[in-house]
C-alpha cells in the first residue's frame, strides 16, 4: 500500500527530493507548489520506499496501512488528487541539485569572496524563514551567521503560532534546533534591531543583511464598536495560549456562553478547537498554564466561526478541517447555509463541502460547539452597559453569478461577550527600508530589498515581509531558498562590501 500524507504537512517540500520515482507533488518547481494546501503522493506511482517518511520535518507521512481511524480520509484525499489529471498538465521533474535538509549529497565549496576569508551575515529574527534561510547559508563552510530575535525565546511562529496540539506540526522545531547547534550560527536573544542595535550597524558589520521579520500585525475590523473591551485579535488568544511573551499577561473573558471568531482561517479553526476541547486533553501538552486554568474554568458553550463569502470560499484548508472533524470536535453549520453550498469545481472544495455536510448531519457530542456560519461580514459591535461587548450585528450577504459577494438588507444580531478577529496578518514599515503600504511588504526582486533607486546592496529579505502572508511554515524553505541564491549571485559578483565594523565588538 503506498505511502500517504496527512494533517502535518507543512509544505517543506524535502519529502519531494527524497522520492526516487517523482510521485510526490506539486513540487517546488510546479507552479502550483505555493497555492497548495498540502502535498500529495500518488498511489499509483509510489514503490512504498519509505525515503520520504525520513525526508519529512514533522511525520505527516505515514505508510497506508498504518494510517489511524482519524487519518483514513488521507488515502481518499491522496488520490483524488491524481484522480482527473488536467490535459494539459505538466509535472515537473525533480532538480537533482537541491538536497535534503542537513544532510547534504556533497559538501559544497565556500562562497568565493573577494578578498577571501570568511562571509558575515546577519539575520534579523528566528521564525521558520529565518531558520530556513540559516540552513541553506550554514552548507556553505566560510559563512558566519548572527542571529537577532528581541524575544527571549527562538523559532517564532513555528513556537508561538502553532496550535500546542498540533504535536507533529511542532516537530518541526527539531530541524531548526539541529541548524541552532552548528557552531557558525549564533542567536542573540532579548535583541531588537532599533534598541539595541542599530540597521546600519548590523549593515557595517556584515557583507549581508537578510530581514526575516515576518508579518508582526493583524489586519483590524474597520467597523463601529470595533475598540470596545472583548474585541481582540485571535493572534493575541494564540499567543496567549502559547505563552508569547508579548501576551502572557492577557486575559480573556471566557465565562461568555458564545466566542465569535471573525474569518475562518486556519487560525480561527485552531482557535475554535482549543476553546471547546477537554482542557484535561491539553494538560500534556505545552499550553501556557494560565491559559490551562482559564480553559478548566471556561463557561464557553458555543464558538461561532464566521466568513464573509458561501462555504465553498472558505479560507481554512481541507487538512485543518478533518483533522477538526476527525478529531473529536462537535461541528455543525447553520441549516440556511447549507442550502447554499452549490457546486465546487475541484476535488479539494468538494471533499469540503462534503465534509460540512456530513458534520451538520451528525449527532451532537456533549460538550461545547463549534458553529460554522457562512455568507456574513460584521456591521457593527454592539457593547453592554459596562462598556464591554455585548453583542455583533452581521450584514447578510449573496453570492452573484460572477462569484462576488452583495450585502443584502437583512441582518443577524449575536449574543457574545468575546469577539476574536482572525482576518490576515501585515507587516509593519520597518525604519530605514522601503515599505509597500497596499501589500504590507519590504518591496524585493528575488529576496534582494528594492528602494526608490533600485536595489539595496546587501539588504534581502525572506518570509511573509517578503511575499505577504501566505503559505505554511514549511513554504518558507523554497522562499528563504530564493533569496540566499540572489545573495550568493551577488556576493561573488563583487557586489558586497565587506564589513567596515568589526563583526562582534
Amino acid at each position: 500500500m503506498p505511502h500517504v500524507v496527512t494533517q502535518a504537512c507543512c509544505g517543506d517540500a524535502s519529502c519531494v527530493y527524497a522520492c526516487p520515482v517523482n510521485c510526490i507533488h506539486p513540487t517546488p518547481d510546479e507552479p502550483d507548489f505555493l497555492t497548495s494546501e498540502m502535498l500529495y503522493i500518488d498511489p499509483s506511482t509510489c514503490v512504498d520506499c519509505g525515503a520520504c517518511v525520513s525526508a519529512c520535518p514533522v511525520g505527516a507521512i505515514v505508510p497506508g496501512h498504518r494510517l489511524a481511524d482519524e487519518q483514513l480520509r488521507y488515502l481518499d484525499v491522496n488520490a483524488a488528487h491524481y484522480a482527473e489529471p488536467e490535459p494539459d498538465a505538466v509535472r515537473f521533474p525533480v532538480d537533482p541539485g537541491w538536497r535534503l535538509p542537513l544532510a547534504p549529497i556533497q559538501k559544497p565549496k565556500p562562497l568565493q569572496v573577494p578578498g577571501g576569508g570568511d562571509v558575515e551575515v546577519a539575520v534579523v529574527g528566528s521564525g521558520p524563514s529565518a531558520m530556513y534561510a540559516a540552513d541553506e547559508l550554514l552548507r556553505y563552510p566560510n559563512v558566519r551567521i548572527r542571529m537577532y530575535e528581541r524575544l527571549d525565546r527562538p523559532f517564532g511562529l513555528a513556537r508561538f503560532g502553532v496550535a500546542p496540539d498540533h504535536l507533529s506540526t511542532r516537530k518541526v522545531m527539531r530541524l531548526f534546533d539541529d541548524v541552532a547547534r552548528n557552531p557558525n550560527l549564533e542567536i542573540l536573544l532579548n535583541t531588537e534591531i532599533g534598541r539595541d542595535i542599530s540597521l546600519a550597524d548590523l549593515r557595517a558589520r556584515s557583507h549581508a543583511v537578510i530581514w526575516a521579520g515576518g508579518a508582526e500585525t493583524d489586519r483590524r475590523l474597520q467597523i463601529p464598536g470595533a475598540d470596545v473591551a472583548g474585541v481582540c485579535s485571535a493572534t493575541e488568544f494564540v499567543g496567549w495560549y502559547n505563552g508569547h511573551p508579548d501576551f502572557a499577561d492577557r486575559t480573556f473573558d471566557l465565562s461568555t456562553p458564545r466566542v465569535v471568531i471573525v474569518g475562518n482561517g486556519n487560525v480561527a479553526l485552531d482557535v475554535a478547537r482549543i476553546l471547546t476541547a477537554d482542557p484535561e486533553s491539553l494538560a500534556s501538552t505545552s499550553i501556557s498554564r494560565e491559559a490551562l486554568t482559564a480553559l478548566r474554568a471556561s463557561k464557553v458553550e458555543e464558538v461561532m466561526v464566521v466568513g464573509r463569502r458561501d462555504a465553498g470560499a472558505a479560507a481554512f484548508t481541507l487538512p485543518e478541517l478533518i483533522g477538526l472533524i476527525d478529531g473529536g470536535a462537535s461541528v455543525t453549520v447553520d441549516a440556511g447555509d447549507l442550502a447554499q453550498l452549490g457546486t465546487a469545481s475541484d476535488t479539494v472544495t468538494a471533499t469540503k463541502l462534503d465534509l460540512l455536510t456530513e458534520a451538520a448531519g451528525a449527532p451532537h457530542r456533549d460538550g461545547p460547539v463549534i458553529r460554522f456560519a457562512f455568507l456574513r461580514s460584521p456591521h457593527e459591535i454592539v457593547s453592554g452597559a459596562n462598556g464591554s461587548v455585548a453583542g455583533i450585528r452581521f450584514i447578510r450577504n449573496e453570492m452573484s453569478p460572477a462569484g462576488a459577494v452583495v450585502p443584502t438588507d437583512r441582518f443577524d444580531d449575536v449574543d457574545t461577550g468575546l469577539v476574536l478577529t482572525s482576518i490576515g496578518y501585515r507587516g509593519l514599515a520597518l525604519p530605514g527600508l522601503p515599505f509597500d503600504e497596499a501589500r504590507g511588504v519590504i518591496p524585493n526582486d528575488a529576496g534582494r530589498v528594492v528602494g526608490d533607486d533600485g536595489p539595496m546592496p546587501g539588504m534581502y529579505v525572506t518570509g511573509w515581509i517578503k511575499r505577504g502572508p501566505s503559505g505554511f511554515i514549511g513554504t518558507n524553505k523554497t522562499d528563504s531558498a530564493d533569496t540566499i541564491a540572489s545573495f550568493r549571485a551577488d556576493l561573488e559578483a563583487g557586489l558586497l562590501r565587506a564589513p567596515t565594523q568589526p563583526v562582534r565588538p
